[in-house]
């Protein structure tokens, strides 16, 4: 444990921060899930209004960095690329 009075403060900051990402980072995986529940139930509409909320969570996390930039982009085309697959 922290003795220092700034440390102490540093650990409050640092758990307030993991949960912020935590979170974030379910949120995330839950929409990708939703996305492709849609997909494998062949429901083209529905994923293609989700798909912007999706970009959206997936540049916050980005911008955040709760995940690379990398990690970002090849989220957003694997799951555009899913989407357009259902014919």
């Amino acid at each position: 444990m922290p003795i220092l009075k700034s440390a102490k403060k540093r650990l409050v900051q640092d758990e307030k921060k993991k949960y912020r990402n935590f979170l974030r980072k379910k949120e995330m995986k839950n929409i990708l899930k939703e996305v492709r529940a849609l997909v494998a139930s062949k429901n083209k509409e529905e994923a293609l209004k989700i798909l912007p909320k999706v970009y959206k969570l997936i540049d916050k996390a980005a911008k955040t960095n709760v995940i690379k930039d990398n990690t970002a982009s090849r989220k957003k085309s694997r799951v555009t690329k899913l989407v357009n697959s259902i014919s």
